[in-house]
């Protein structure tokens, strides 16, 4: 036995953590957060659950579980302040514990997330431990994991530039902060109604150049509900003042990485800027009015305008930057489509594809800025391949048409040869049977195009296994993502996702016979990215769960403009 590893076990288990819970008129799920809280066993010393001046029931039934748990203080803000900067700073104030954490109310700590924090940061003498943190989507519990690269094993560094990839872990509540090292930098969130507060305090953490501690261990659950009555600051983007409030705390952890002389952090949080945020407001643009338009691409000009010739000069044709490049070259919203098709993961350029007089790739004949010579030396894994979807529903099967795009000769340089097909199931990330290769033929066009067509046979949606479970029975309607491998010459390949064509009219729902010959209901949609995907509905109850969530979201409708998740 390791001699070193019972002290370090010793050591996490002692009571030396104090869990921030912070909450606003969330009564229905506060309890389970503080619980969660408390469930982390000895390691958790106090939990201080600060009630944001709620007007419900939630300061009662925290009182109420206060007098029955020693460990659970209860701080009620006479105020309320707006934002979650301000009670996450009055929990700080409170807190009594050598390490801290955050919770918010609507969100739980797995079992085991305090020990695993306080086990990394005690055995490694670091300022900070920070773990997984999954987005849970409720009530469809699909689990997608936050910035899993970073957290893809043990790793200890001494300064955080060492590893600039974590500017973009901009979460505060996936981490274990030593207390005294917040106070003693006066480390705290910016007050009041500040959306993307956790930009900024990460930035402070950053700048305070703690030693880090990262361990592979799913430490923090975060809820996504989409159907929520009131939708969370940061998740609520239908006005254009949301993304003047991002912008801003991307600013301002520029400014505090730079002025602590963390000159390649600061560069890394630009980086981050491009490549997340301008991608993720990039595929929602089509679905604003025209003044949001106008207003997102103003503001996004300005703020880019603030960038120097070496903020650029990295990898020029990354998606994020491309499309910042084409709204610094344009005075007036353009090609909203194409750069939301670009800005989809993985991303896709769409034709055309337009020469300069001197043969030099560029944007399009009218905007020859931004030039796009990188993409003819860029590797073919990590090419903007285009392919378009036709699907063709009937009655048991449906046909499937794709299209290859030539890429200003890349393609046919690199010898396409085959598609390989699959559905898989966003909830479950099951694949609806394995994998189907297609043969791409070139098409006699003069515009570079290969061609494939596949049958999509209905029963396979009906009769994937092990889809009950978290996920709910088997009959509930899924939602079905067409993924796509492109095989090259030579056996390099690009995974790809497909630009959905609608030339035959508006994809409609239709009722078609599944496995056993049970009635299936199928819906092809166009994601916010411009992607094909199924949403498919198996059996009566699957009929009915559809129509069910139909009427949600058209009641959702009324009160609430189109959003989507951060």
């Amino acid at each position: 036995m390791d001699p070193h590893a019972a002290p370090t076990v010793r050591t996490a288990r002692a009571s030396q953590v104090g869990v921030i819970v912070i909450g606003y008129n969330d009564a229905a799920h506060v309890t389970t957060a503080v619980r969660s809280a408390l469930a982390q066993g000895p390691a958790v010393h106090e939990v201080v659950a600060v009630d944001d001046c709620s007007t419900d029931r939630s300061v009662e039934v925290l009182t109420r579980l206060a007098a029955t748990e020693p460990r659970v203080k209860v701080v009620r803000r006479q105020v309320n302040s707006g934002g979650c900067g301000s009670p996450r700073n009055t929990g700080l104030d409170r807190v009594t514990s050598p390490y801290v954490m955050f919770l918010d109310s609507d969100d739980v700590l797995p079992p085991g997330a305090v020990d695993a924090l306080l086990a990394a940061a005690t055995g490694a003498g670091a300022e900070v431990a920070g773990g997984l943190c999954v987005r849970r989507e409720l009530p469809g519990r699909r689990e997608v994991p936050w910035q899993a690269p970073l957290y893809a094993a043990h790793a200890v560094f001494e300064r955080p530039a060492q590893r600039p990839r974590l500017v973009h872990d901009t979460l505060c509540v996936n981490k274990l902060y030593r207390t005294d090292f917040l106070r003693e930098h006066g480390i705290r969130f910016p007050e009041g109604r500040f959306p993307y507060e956790d930009f900024v305090f990460t930035a402070r953490v950053l700048a305070a150049r703690p030693r880090i501690a990262l361990v592979p261990d799913r430490v923090y659950v975060w809820h996504v509900r989409r159907s929520a009555d009131r939708l969370s600051i940061s998740l609520d983007r239908a006005d254009i003042a949301n993304w003047r409030a991002r912008t801003e705390a991307s600013r301002l952890a520029y400014d505090i990485l730079l002025g602590a002389g963390q000159k390649e952090l600061a560069r890394a949080a630009r980086d981050k800027f491009l490549d997340h945020e301008v991608r993720i407001y990039a595929r929602e643009l089509g679905l604003h009015d025209a003044h949001y338009q106008r207003a997102w691409w103003a503001h996004t000009r300005a703020y880019l305008a603030e960038y120097d010739a070496s903020d650029w000069a990295h990898n020029p044709t990354a998606p994020g930057r491309l499309i910042s490049r084409v709204v610094l070259a344009s005075p007036e919203p353009r090609d909203l489509p194409r750069l939301r098709d670009l800005a989809a993961r993985p991303a896709r350029l769409l034709p055309p594809y337009a020469h300069a007089s001197d043969g030099t790739p560029v944007w399009s004949a009218d905007l020859p800025e931004p030039i796009l010579d990188a993409l003819l030396t860029r590797p073919v894994r990590l090419l903007p391949l285009a392919v378009d979807a036709e699907l063709h529903p009937r009655a048991r099967t449906a046909l499937l048409r794709l299209r290859l795009h030539e890429l200003y000769g890349r393609v046919a340089q690199a010898g396409p040869e085959a598609l390989e097909v699959e559905w898989r199931c966003r909830e479950t990330g099951r694949a609806a049977g394995p994998r189907t290769r297609v043969t791409l033929t070139p098409s006699p066009s003069p515009d570079g195009v290969w061609g494939a067509e596949t049958t999509v046979h209905w029963a396979a949606f009906s009769a994937v296994p092990g889809t009950s479970g978290p996920y709910g029975p088997s009959s509930a309607s899924r939602t079905w993502d067409l993924r796509l491998r492109v095989r090259f010459q030579g056996g390099a390949y690009r995974e790809v996702t497909a630009h959905a064509l609608t030339s035959a009219g508006p994809l409609r729902r239709r009722a078609v016979v599944g496995a056993g010959h049970a009635v299936v209901l199928v819906q092809p949609y166009v994601t916010h990215s411009g992607a094909l995907a199924l949403r498919v509905a198996p059996g009566s109850r699957g009929v009915m769960s559809v129509v069910r969530s139909r009427l949600r979201r058209l009641l959702h409708w009324q009160t609430h403009t189109w959003r989507q998740d951060r």
